[in-house]
């Protein structure tokens, strides 16, 4: 008997639709550009995805976290609408609009610090990132840039250079973008046999120190760009004695700490920046996704005095920190606040690693369950002891997911890591569901395998 409530299953996936529009695609559009599903989506609300042969799915993925509120959120929807009904763009370069202003002081009074700060728009997250770089360069009258393994900042010149994952983020697209480096990142999980996790907090921290003798001099870095949770490397959460000793070496030698919020923005951890949890305050916060609840828009935050050092021209672009994507960020922070989304993210968190832990004990294929808030991980591997990646299974079990009603992404370099980001005001209906889908594709894929 099917107990399915909110996944309805009329056709297989792809449905006939669907796979005439699939043939389209792939006659089309450059294979280049990946697809993590092979349906084609009709419309989609909170946090069911209705595709245009009828079926009905429950949204893990969240459009990569970028609907923390949700699909078509009808405070967004509004807000859309009322700024397309005035005007649509101006360019704020040309014309400017009191809703860029409102959404940066906002923002500016919300993002962690006591001084004064200032916020500059752009489209996308990878802009976002550039940008600081571009900021923190002119401000240190320094060239040299570090970011962390496993870390990634998206797919330009740039970003992808200081992006670890080679494929297929990297492989063939050289060369890179000058004095770039990249430092050891914790990783709790993968730590050296016999070491204590305490001992190797303190191992990583020395690495980072030694980083700076051996790599790079420090007096030549303007910036240290850090995911407060690497959401492609994996949700790896650091230990909150390392974060706070890389921003005090940066404090000690003049490097602007940024704090890349891309992904874990917006409440996604249970506060509005990730970065809170570490009792650390960051120069420079680059934000996107979550923003603008899939309205393209992304920024920079940071102290007045460093922000300041650009001069005029020297940032900016046509469309940023367009009209439609400041009433949508608007309306973004307004349900977050009156939605408690916050203290959503930490009851789905708590609920989630709950049911990952009871799969960890039913599979021995999850070697790690970790998250930050509502941002929330399986790490898949081979043999509990020796710790081999399995990205074959997690392959399959997206596959499984996605044929059952339930949408799903993978990370980590290995491509071994299922993580779970829903939008937050997703039931608790909703969420069981999906819940028990999951554990139906374990079951699945170890079933194939096993034949």
């Amino acid at each position: 008997m099917d107990t399915k409530k909110f996944v309805k299953q009329l056709t297989e996936i792809p449905g006939p639709i669907s796979k005439s529009l699939l043939e389209r695609r792939n006659a089309i559009v450059p294979k280049g550009i990946s697809n993590n599903c092979t349906s084609f989506v009709k419309k989609a609300e909170g946090a069911i995805v209705e595709d245009v042969d009828g079926n009905t799915y429950i949204d893990f993925a969240g459009a990569i976290g970028t609907l923390n509120v949700g699909h078509s959120h009808p405070k967004v929807v509004q807000a859309i609408q009322e700024q397309a009904e005035q005007f649509i763009h101006t360019s704020f370069n040309v014309m400017m609009y009191n809703s860029y202003i409102e959404l940066a002081e906002r923002l500016a009074e919300l993002a962690p610090g006591s001084f004064s700060k200032q916020v500059a728009f752009f489209n996308s997250g990878a802009e976002a990132v550039e940008n600081a770089v571009k900021i923190a360069r002119k401000y240190t009258k320094r060239q040299g840039i570090i970011s962390f393994t496993r870390g990634f900042h998206g797919r330009t010149l740039m970003t992808m250079t200081m992006t670890s994952k080679v494929k297929p983020y990297k492989f063939g697209f050289g060369p890179f973008a000058p004095e770039v480096y990249k430092a050891p990142y914790p990783y709790v999980y993968r730590r050296p046999e016999g070491m204590s996790e305490n001992q190797y907090i303190q191992f990583t921290i020395e690495q980072f120190e030694q980083f700076l003798l051996a790599e790079v001099a420090p007096e030549t870095i303007a910036a240290v760009v850090m995911e407060p949770v690497q959401g492609e490397g994996g949700f790896i959460v650091p230990d909150k004695e390392f974060v706070v000793a890389v921003r005090e070496i940066c404090k000690q030698y003049g490097i602007i700490f940024v704090a890349d919020e891309i992904q874990t923005g917006f409440a996604r951890t249970g506060k509005y920046f990730a970065i809170e949890h570490f009792d650390v305050v960051p120069d420079l916060m680059t934000i996107s996704k979550s923003l603008g609840a899939g309205v393209p828009i992304s920024g920079v935050i940071g102290r007045k005095d460093i922000m300041e050092s650009v001069d005029v021209g020297e940032i900016g672009g046509t469309y940023s920190g367009s009209p439609l994507g400041c009433k949508a960020a608007l309306a973004v922070l307004d349900i977050i606040e009156e939605e408690g989304l916050n203290n959503r993210a930490e009851y789905l968190g708590v609920r989630v690693r709950e049911k990952m832990s009871q799969l960890a004990e039913k599979f021995e294929q999850i070697g790690d369950v970790r998250g930050l808030g509502a941002m929330c991980a399986m790490e898949f591997v081979t043999n509990r002891l020796d710790k081999t990646p399995n990205k074959q299974i997690v392959g399959k079990i997206i596959k499984e997911a996605n044929e059952r009603g339930l949408l799903l992404l993978n990370a980590g370099i290995y491509s071994n890591v299922i993580r779970v980001l829903m939008p937050l005001v997703i039931t608790d209906e909703q969420l069981e569901e999906g819940l028990n889908i999951l554990e139906e594709a374990i079951e699945a894929a170890l079933a194939l395998q096993n034949q």
